[in-house]
Order: C-alpha cells, then structure tokens, then sequence
C-alpha cells in the first residue's frame, strides 16, 4: 500500500498508541515524517515497515539502543549478517540470565508459599524473609539487574 497515512491510521494499522509513534520520532527512532500544509503527519509504506521493524523487536525485549544499532545495520546494503547476530546472541544470553534468576525466584517463593501456614501475620515466614539481608550471600548477575533474594 502506497498510500500516505496520518498518524492516527498509522497507529491502527501498526497496533501503536499514537504517543508511541510521537517518542520515537522524538528520540530519532522513526524518521520525521513530511508534513500537510494543515501541520498533519504523514506517513508512507517505508515508515510503517519502520515502526513495524521497532515494535517486533520491542516485543522481543530489545532495548531502544539495540534496535538502534541494528536498524542502521539493516539499512546497510553490505552489512555482514554476522553483526546482526552479535547483536541477537547478547540480547538471547541476557534472557537466559533474566530467565535463571526468575526461575530461583520462583523457588524462593514457592518455598516460602509453602512454609506458610496462613494463620497469624507476625509469624508469617514470608514477611519474616523480607527482613533478611541476603544481598551479600548472592551475588548479582551482570546485566540481569539485581537479585530480589
């Protein structure tokens, strides 16, 4: 489809909330579209495929600086296929270190769900390990973000 688009069927079209596509125009991550002599937006094919190309990678949980880097990496006629894997083989070891520490999270919890008896609150084994300082005995992951036990 070659025909312009506001910013409004662009935002039903791409499934985008329309402050979405105003951020990223705002942070240089759409391309500011051309205007009418009213001041409306409009936008063609190549930027839907853009806003396309940034909200499949958003919901792979890139980050806004990774689809940077491979958005300019795509538009690369010769650009080595190896970079963009680069690229993805980081972004896939950080989901391993984020599905790891959730995964002991999940036993944490479920082990105290399970200590619980539900009875009287002071006594409650679940309020009682969030008093615990653990931060030392558990190391941090790197790139993970902070270990919650």
């Amino acid at each position: 489809m070659n025909t312009p688009r506001t910013i409004g069927r662009l935002s039903q079209e791409a499934d985008c909330n329309i402050e979405t596509i105003r951020y990223y125009e705002k942070i240089g991550m759409l391309p500011k579209p051309r205007r009418t002599q009213g001041g409306h937006r409009i936008y063609t094919e190549d930027d839907f495929r853009h806003l396309r190309f940034i909200r499949r990678a958003r919901a792979l949980g890139f980050t806004l600086d990774d689809i940077r880097n491979l958005l300019a990496l795509s538009e690369g006629k010769k650009t080595p296929c190896g970079k963009v894997k680069s690229v993805a083989e980081t972004h896939l070891e950080d989901i391993r270190c984020k599905i790891a520490d959730l995964k002991a999270v999940e036993k944490v919890l479920k082990d105290l769900v399970t200590q619980c008896t539900g009875k009287i609150a002071p006594d409650c084994p679940i309020l009682k390990s969030f008093s615990f300082d653990t931060s030392k005995s558990k190391p941090y992951r790197k790139n993970a973000g902070a270990r919650p036990f």
